[in-house]
């Protein structure tokens, strides 16, 4: 990880960057490593190895001299059309040229097992199918001819070191490129000439012929050597993801394309050695068109968890959601032996933030952030949400894992010592401390829960104990958190707070009480714009930051959950068939929808707004179906 900010070369924002496509228009592929996101042109200006969380060998999202990788028609930037295969995340391209047509087809493959992965070492046990570690592409042509072009042009460490290339035994097929001690290599039955940090190719490809490429940074540096064994790994990650796919379990529904699309960029976004899910693929994707709310959100966050667990469970996904729990039982406590509110991808406690000022940012948003400064944050909410999501998996698998008592222990005692304090809050401002209602909330949910898990457990002290000091904390809440009949952000304001809707997901109120009602409709009336949710108005939250922000896609699949809950249940459809229809065109959501513009912001592809559309899809299709049987 880069700890420097003060590079030698200056930033390249001054020069006319070439137009940055909006980050809707990215598809999105995985191998449950890693991920890359390929632009409508075709080209891969997004891909870190050999995990999420590495730097950058092609970084053109951040800054369009940071590199790149394209294969396509040559002179052409529009396809006539893109898709993911069904039950997969491979990407479909088909184009159409004036003498032809071609489909590319590309993926970060999957494929058996074949012994151990020295490349990510795994804690958890080996499947039966693991990442291949490479990127592979093809392209058929399926009428007339088309004239098909190749650039790859590594810019490795986030755009600092460009690539040398070598020939490989000076055979055109294959190539090497080195850069900031990392080596890849391109293998294709293209003729390929190096052209200083990048190798092109072109060939005239006719009706019939497949060509392929793939990149590679597996061990060896294996790569298929023909068209057939490309495509061969590519029906393998099909076989793969399909597989993976018939044993969820997806309602017969409207919104089931919704849900699956969801379910897989989720299982996407999980980093298969350890079970760990990001929060999103990138880094530095802007929250504010220009402006300096820009994160870096390749880490797992622990309020992330009860969702993930809710999602997966919903979904019939208990492999995943078991692989879950053990990564957060193999996590270091800190010395109170309270949970981070984020860690790496393989239980890194330590993500100090840098900026990379050498990067012009997405269309000139900077800073560019690697490592995240909240991650030594007070965030008294991380509590509530590992104990909730372990009393999730335990009435699952109904039984309490031996190894996960400690956790309760450990986490119920720092809710119960901390509740009384002030924090950062759950949207991690970097203002002073409040006394947020929703981290006291979730304090709450920590001691319910951990009561119960004791009762299941058979221990009375514990259980009662853990219900007393509840108790205690919803009484301080609804004495000093609620204003004019409605929960407000922090103790000493009357301004609203989209993260009050927990009151309503977590059952913190009866669904028939006054101020859960008031609560919900005061959100729903005055923190939203078009409709959409915001998590709060910035001129009213000292939240260390300038600048307006959009929507938050999770705050509008709350505030469809609260409704539901509620029994504004037509509220709520209405809600949830506009978040549907704002996806990007191939069903994939960022952090934060932008009304004015309906343009995504922030993180690309973000799991946590695709956890809440799970959650809130599965309240209303619940409710839907026990209608059916009254």
């Amino acid at each position: 990880m880069t700890t420097a900010s003060d590079d030698d070369a200056p930033p390249r924002s001054a020069a006319a960057p070439s137009p940055f496509p909006p980050i809707a228009d990215y598809a999105f592929l995985s191998n449950c490593h890693t991920g890359a996101l390929i632009a409508p042109d075709g080209s891969v200006d997004w891909l870190c190895v050999p995990r999420f969380d590495s730097p950058s060998v092609f970084g053109s999202l951040l800054d369009r001299e940071a590199g790149m990788f394209r294969i396509g028609p040559f002179g052409l930037n529009v396809p006539a059309s893109r898709q993911y295969e069904p039950g997969t995340n491979i990407i479909s391209a088909v184009w159409n040229t004036p003498t032809g047509w071609v489909n590319v087809r590309s993926a970060l493959t999957m494929g058996p097992t074949r012994g151990e992965d020295t490349v990510t070492p795994h804690t958890r046990p080996p499947a039966d199918d693991d990442a291949d570690h490479m990127l592979v592409r093809t392209v058929t042509c399926l009428d007339g001819n088309v004239e098909v072009e190749l650039v790859c042009e590594p810019v490795f460490d986030y755009g600092r070191a460009p690539a040398e290339w070598v020939l490989v035994d000076g055979d055109r097929h294959t190539a090497d490129a080195s850069g900031a001690g990392l080596t890849l290599r391109l293998q294709t039955d293209m003729a390929l000439g190096i052209e200083g940090g990048r190798v092109r190719a072109r060939h005239m490809l006719e009706k019939g012929e497949t060509l392929y490429c793939a990149l590679t940074w597996a061990a060896e540096l294996s790569a298929p050597e023909t068209t057939e064994e490309a495509v061969a790994q590519l029906d393998a990650t099909a076989v793969f993801w399909r597989r993976w796919f018939s044993h969820a379990r997806f309602p017969d529904h409207r919104w089931r394309e919704a849900i699956q699309r969801s379910a897989l960029t989720i299982k996407g976004l999980t980093y298969m050695p350890t079970g760990a899910t990001v929060a999103a693929l990138t880094t530095s994707l802007p929250e504010t068109p220009g402006g300096e709310r820009n994160w870096d959100y390749r880490y797992t966050w622990m309020r992330d968890s009860t969702f993930t667990l809710q999602a997966l469970h919903y979904l019939n996904l208990d492999w995943e959601a078991d692989e879950f729990m053990q990564f957060v039982a193999d996590l270091e406590s800190n010395g109170d032996g309270a949970l981070q509110i984020m860690y790496g991808i393989d239980g890194t406690r330590d993500l100090t933030e840098s900026t990379r000022d050498d990067l012009s940012g997405y269309a000139g948003a900077r800073p560019v952030r690697i490592g995240n400064g909240a991650f030594d944050q007070r965030q008294n909410d991380v509590f509530g949400a590992v104990l909730d999501s372990i009393l999730l998996h335990t009435v699952r698998s109904k039984r309490l894992p031996r190894r996960l008592w400690p956790l309760v222990q450990q986490q119920a005692a720092c809710a119960s010592a901390v509740w009384r304090d002030p924090d950062q809050g759950i949207w991690e401002a970097r203002g002073a401390p409040q006394h947020y209602v929703s981290s006291k909330l979730m304090c709450w949910v920590a001691l319910d829960r951990a009561s119960k898990i004791a009762g299941i457990r058979g221990d009375r002290a514990a259980e009662d104990t853990w219900r007393a000091t509840a108790e205690e904390i919803r009484a301080d809440i609804l004495a000093h958190g609620v204003k004019k009949g409605v929960l407000r952000q922090h103790y000493d304001t009357e301004a609203l707070d989209a993260s009050t809707l927990l009151a309503a997901v977590f059952g913190f109120l009866p669904r028939g009480d006054v101020r859960l009602r008031a609560t919900v409709d005061a959100i729903a009336n005055d923190l939203t714009e078009d409709g959409f949710v915001l998590r709060y108005r910035t001129g009213e939250t000292d939240d260390g930051l300038s600048g307006k922000e959009g929507s938050f896609l999770i705050c509008s699949f709350w505030l469809v959950s609260a409704l539901t809950v509620v029994d504004q249940v037509q509220e709520a459809t209405d809600l949830m068939e506009r978040l549907v229809s704002v996806s990007s065109p191939l069903g994939l959501y960022a952090e934060e929808f932008d009304t004015s513009t309906g343009r995504h912001l922030g993180n690309f592809p973000q799991a946590f707004s695709h956890l809440a559309l799970i959650e809130a899809a599965g309240r209303i299709i619940l409710h839907e179906r026990m209608r059916e049987l009254m």
